[in-house]
């Protein structure tokens, strides 16, 4: 008998609803929603960007967590690993028991059909789903239905014999999950790029080639078994990590489609070429939304608020970076002082703590935070900021 999965909730969405309001919900951040995303206090303005924090994918996933405890209370319950890319959710669901295979002293061996297992909104690889089920696991999969978009994407390249070339990060849960996807459909292969100077690189090979050798080292990590940049580049398909830079992603689309088009001419353009747009909405959403705060609103510094692994929060930052003087920080804790922030600058892969960060003088801030933050982190950000602004 196949082990049992859940993809549409367990019917426990009213049961849970009382406990995440009082661990996720925000009555300050409602009534700042209300007052046109404006809040005022002493010296102090903070323009919210209008989306900002927990998405319906990041939603619905500590939903079903949530309902999968209340579910199984008998049963141990465990994520494959982080469910979302935000250490106080994570850490809230230990606290309701759920344990993670990622864990120091955690493992998928002791596993059986008893244990019931999370898989997070980004998707799990083929290999790992497979290891589950023969196991006999229950399964409770939260997948983000935009990450599952892609997959259909990728799975459809596979079939007609293109390469996925997947704009993404090769070790991140979502993209490793796709690329899966990509592998065992047909005889699919995948090519992960980083940015616009790895697209290019594999731009080039595809317009004049080059050392094949030298292209397998310098993509290593990101390639698919066996690839042959020679054999697999001839008929390629784009897709990405829903949570990319937008921009950046179709840019480097186009870059793709120029490279094709110059090697082969634009008469075999549509037999050797594809794209997708599958930037997950809510992404688009955030940075749409962090572009207008800054178009609109003078601010004298923006703050961003979430996970320091976080793609889309990380890509908030890079937008705000560009135009004003910006602090990502993982919680409100990063607010150490009227004299010290702790942050993540853009590009760095470790904190810093700045010193004269805040200004003097009349104060307007511009605050957006990602999709894996959710809004009770947002209003004690405010909140402790209220009060270093305002001593």
């Amino acid at each position: 008998m196949p082990p049992l999965i859940f993809r549409k909730g367990l019917d426990l969405k009213h049961e849970v609803a009382g406990v995440l309001a009082e661990s996720y919900h925000s009555d300050l951040i409602e009534s700042i929603k209300n007052a046109d995303f404006t809040y005022a206090s002493g010296r102090l303005t903070v323009h919210l960007a209008r989306e900002f924090g927990f998405c319906y994918g990041v939603d619905r996933a500590v939903d079903y967590a949530y309902q999968t405890r209340r579910r199984f209370p008998d049963r141990t319950v465990y994520l494959t690993g982080e469910i979302i890319h935000n250490p106080h959710v994570n850490d809230e669901l230990r606290g309701q028991g759920i344990r993670f295979l990622s864990d120091a002293g955690e493992t998928i061996d002791r596993l059986t059909p008893d244990e019931v297992v999370i898989l997070p909104a980004f998707g799990v690889t083929i290999e790992l789903l497979e290891e589950l089920q023969e196991r006999g696991c229950i399964l409770v999969d939260t997948t983000c239905g935009s990450v599952l978009n892609v997959w259909k994407n990728v799975k459809r390249y596979a079939e007609d014999g293109f390469t996925s070339i997947i704009h993404g990060k090769y070790w991140h849960e979502e993209t490793r999950a796709t690329a899966s996807q990509a592998l065992h459909a047909g005889s699919g292969r995948y090519l992960i790029v980083l940015d616009h100077a790895e697209a290019g690189a594999v731009c080039d090979y595809i317009r004049s080639g080059g050392s094949r050798d030298a292209f397998l080292a310098r993509f290593e990590k990101a390639v698919s078994p066996g690839f042959d940049p020679d054999r697999d580049l001839q008929h390629i398909g784009c897709a990405n990590q829903t949570t990319m830079l937008s921009s950046e992603s179709l840019e480097i689309g186009e870059m793709f489609r120029a490279a094709v088009r110059d090697r082969h001419g634009d008469a075999e353009l549509t037999t050797r070429f594809r794209t997708f747009d599958t930037i997950c909405s809510a992404t688009q959403d955030r940075q749409d939304a962090v572009s207008a705060l800054l178009a609109d609103q003078h601010v004298d510094l923006m703050i961003v608020i979430g996970g320091l692994n976080s793609s889309n929060t990380c890509n908030l930052a890079r937008i705000c970076a560009k135009q004003v003087r910006t602090f990502h920080i993982a919680d409100p804790d990063g607010l150490i002082s009227a004299d010290e922030i702790r942050h993540k600058p853009v590009g760095r892969p470790e904190e810093v703590v700045t010193a004269g960060w805040l200004p003097a003088g009349a104060l307007t801030v511009g605050l957006t935070s990602g999709a894996s933050t959710p809004d009770n982190l947002v209003d004690a950000a405010i909140r402790r900021l209220e009060r270093i602004a305002n001593p």
